[in-house]
C-alpha cells in the first residue's frame, strides 16, 4: 500500500491499481507503464516537479506522450519563468522515488497542475507511488484529491 492507493481509498473514489514488471533499464517510466499496460500514451500521466519564481516547487500532470511547455507551465502558475526541479529536491518533497513519483499524497502540498487533455477521457492513469505501479482515476478525482487545477501545459 502506498500513501497515494490510502488516500484514494480513504475518499472512498473509484479507481483501480494496475502493476506490471518495471525494466530498470527502462528509458521512460510514462511510456514503459503505458506500453506494458497496453493503455494509449495519451491516457497514461506522468508528474513532472518544476520551480518558479512565484510559486517556489509545483507539479505538472500530463500525458507521456507529451513534452511539458514551460512557457505555458509558466503561464499557468503566473510566473515569469519556470525551470524542472531538482531530482534529490523532488524525492525529498515528494517522498516518492523518480518514476513512481505520484501527484496523490506527496509529502508537501504543492500546487498542481493538469493538462486539459485529462478531462478528455473517462480516466486516466498516474504513477501509484513506486515504479511499476499506476492508479486509474477520473481526472475530477485527481483534480479534487490534489487541489488541483486544469491547463494546457503541453506541447
Amino acid at each position: 500500500m502506498t500513501p497515494a492507493i490510502n488516500i484514494a481509498k480513504k475518499a472512498k473514489i473509484n479507481f483501480h491499481i494496475h502493476e506490471y514488471d518495471h525494466d530498470p533499464a527502462s528509458e521512460s517510466y510514462g511510456e514503459e507503464a503505458a506500453l506494458k499496460l497496453g493503455i494509449d500514451g495519451n491516457r497514461v500521466f506522468k508528474t513532472l516537479v518544476v520551480f518558479s519564481d512565484s510559486e517556489g516547487l509545483s507539479v505538472a500532470v500530463l500525458p507521456v506522450s507529451h513534452q511539458l511547455d514551460l512557457k505555458r507551465m509558466a503561464k499557468a502558475l503566473a510566473a515569469k519563468k519556470v525551470t524542472m526541479a531538482d531530482k534529490s529536491e523532488v524525492e525529498r518533497v515528494t517522498g516518492y522515488v523518480l518514476g513512481g513519483v505520484s501527484p496523490l499524497a506527496q509529502k508537501k502540498k504543492l500546487i498542481t497542475v493538469i493538462d486539459d487533455s485529462a478531462k478528455s477521457f473517462d480516466t486516466i492513469f498516474v504513477s501509484a507511488g513506486r515504479r511499476g505501479l499506476e492508479i486509474e482515476l477520473s481526472a475530477g478525482d485527481l483534480k479534487s484529491l490534489t487541489n488541483g487545477r486544469f491547463y494546457s501545459i503541453i506541447k
